[in-house]
C-alpha cells in the first residue's frame, strides 16, 4: 500500500487556549481535551464562555474537522494520539485547549471518517508512541505528528471503507449501549425499592458499615525487600476498582508467599472501596473479590458478616458512593480514614426486601454477561476489519 503524510491532507487550525474572552454577547460551547475518551469518543459536556465575532470565526470547529489529543497533562497519559471527529452536530463548538490538535482534512484528499478511524487504529500507536518522546508528559508536537504517513488510497475507496467501518462500530456501540441500559435499570430498580441511600427518603433504619462486618485497610509490603514480590497472591491496585466491572479485575502485581505474610488480605466475598484517589471522583468506587486477593493501602476492604446479605451490601455502595465521598477529607485528591468509613450509615431495609433486589441483581449479572460477550465479539470484528482495510485487504 502507498503511503502519504497526514501534513499533505490535513491542516493545523489554531485553538483558542490562552485567549481572553472578548467582552461580546457571543457565547460558545467549548471543547477540551476532558471531551474525549480513551477510545476517541466525543462527548458534548461543554463549557460557556464570551467571546468576539472574530475569535469565535477562527477558533471554533467544522464537520469533519479532527480533534487530536496532543497530551492530557498526565505522566500515565493513555491518551496521546486518540481522536474525535467533529460532526455536524459538533460544528460550531469553540476548541480551547492547550492538549488538542485540532486538524482541518482537506476533503479533496482524504475522507475525515476514513481518517479517524485510522488514526485510532494500532497502526498509528507506535508512531504516536515514537513522537510522543518519553518525557514525564507525554506530548505530540504538530511538526513531528504530522509526518504521520497516511494510507493514500483513492476517495472513493476511503469512503467505502469508512462506510464498512461504520457499520461494524454502529454493532459494537449498540451492545455497548445495552450494557448502560441494564446498569441502569439495576439503578431504577434499587431506586424504587429502598430511594437515595443518600437521603433516605422512606427513612429506613441504617446500620454503621463497622456492623455490617469487619473493615480492613490494605498496605503495600517493603518495596526494600524484593522477596515479597512474586507470583503467589494479587496485589490489588485502585486501578483493579475503578472500572465498570462489579468484580476485581486482574492484578498487574503479585506477592510472593512471604509478601503474602505481611500483607493485608482478604476472602472470596469481601467488597472493595477506593478510599484514597488522585481524584475524587473515583473516592467510593466498589468491587466485589471472586477470589482471595491482597491489596493496597488505597483501599478499605469489608469482609461482610455471616447474617449480612453481602450483594445487596455491595449494591447499595454502588448507589451510595456521595455517602463514602462526604467522608472524605476537603482535599483535590481526597481520603477516607478507616475510621471514618467504619462509621458510614447505610440503609437496613427489611431482610426480604434485600433477598428480592439479590435475585434481581442476579439476573442482571446473567444479562450483563451475555451482552458483554457479544460487546467484545463485535470489538473483535471491528478490529479484524480496520486491520485488513489498513492492509489493504478489504
Amino acid at each position: 500500500m502507498k503511503y502519504t503524510t497526514l501534513k499533505s491532507i490535513a491542516e493545523n487550525m489554531p485553538c483558542s487556549y490562552g485567549v481572553e474572552a472578548g467582552s461580546s454577547d457571543i457565547n460558545l460551547p467549548v471543547s477540551k481535551v476532558s471531551n474525549i475518551d480513551a477510545e476517541g469518543n466525543f462527548h458534548r459536556e461543554f463549557e460557556i464562555r464570551g467571546f468576539t465575532k472574530k475569535e469565535a470565526e477562527r477558533y471554533t470547529s467544522q464537520d469533519g474537522d479532527l480533534l487530536v489529543v496532543k497530551s492530557s497533562g498526565s505522566k500515565t497519559n493513555i491518551l496521546s494520539g486518540k481522536t474525535a471527529i467533529c460532526t455536524a452536530g459538533h460544528s460550531g463548538k469553540l476548541v480551547s485547549s492547550n492538549f488538542l490538535l485540532r486538524l482541518r482534512v482537506n476533503k479533496k484528499k482524504a475522507n475525515p471518517r476514513f481518517l479517524w478511524y485510522f488514526l485510532n487504529s494500532g497502526f498509528s500507536k507506535a508512531f504516536v508512541k515514537k513522537v510522543a518522546g518519553t518525557t514525564t508528559y507525554p506530548n505530540l508536537k504538530w511538526d513531528t505528528y504530522s509526518s504521520h504517513p497516511v494510507p493514500a488510497l483513492p476517495a472513493s475507496e476511503q469512503k467505502r471503507i469508512a462506510e464498512i467501518l461504520d457499520k461494524a462500530d454502529a454493532i459494537r456501540r449498540k451492545r455497548q449501549q445495552a450494557i448502560q441500559l441494564a446498569d441502569e435499570f439495576l439503578r431504577s430498580v434499587f431506586l424504587d425499592m429502598f430511594g437515595d441511600p443518600v437521603s433516605n427518603p422512606r427513612g429506613w433504619k441504617t446500620t454503621p458499615i463497622r456492623l455490617f462486618g469487619k473493615v480492613v485497610t490494605g498496605n503495600t509490603p517493603s518495596r526494600k525487600r524484593p522477596e515479597y514480590y512474586g507470583d503467589h497472591i494479587e496485589w490489588i491496585k485502585s486501578d483493579n476498582i475503578n472500572t465498570p466491572s462489579h468484580f476485581l479485575t486482574s492484578a498487574s502485581e503479585y506477592l510472593s508467599e512471604s509478601g503474602r505474610a505481611v500483607a493485608r488480605t482478604v476472602p472470596e466475598g469481601s467488597i472493595l472501596v477506593t478510599c484514597i484517589a488522585g481524584s475524587r471522583d473515583c473516592i467510593g468506587n466498589a468491587a466485589i473479590a471472586d477470589r482471595e486477593v491482597a491489596f493496597n493501602q488505597q483501599i478499605n476492604a469489608i469482609i461482610p458478616n455471616d447474617n449480612v446479605t453481602a450483594w445487596f451490601l455491595y449494591g447499595q455502595l454502588l448507589f451510595a458512593k456521595p455517602l463514602v465521598q462526604s467522608a472524605s477529607t476537603n482535599s483535590m485528591k481526597g481520603m477516607v480514614s478507616k475510621s471514618k468509613f467504619e462509621q458510614i450509615e447505610l440503609l437496613s431495609p427489611p431482610d426480604h426486601l434485600q433477598r428480592k433486589f439479590v435475585d434481581i441483581f442476579q439476573k442482571h449479572l446473567e444479562l450483563t454477561e451475555k451482552l458483554r460477550t457479544l460487546r467484545d465479539e463485535s470489538l473483535e470484528a471491528f478490529s479484524s476489519i480496520s486491520q485488513r482495510a489498513f492492509r489493504g485487504d478489504l
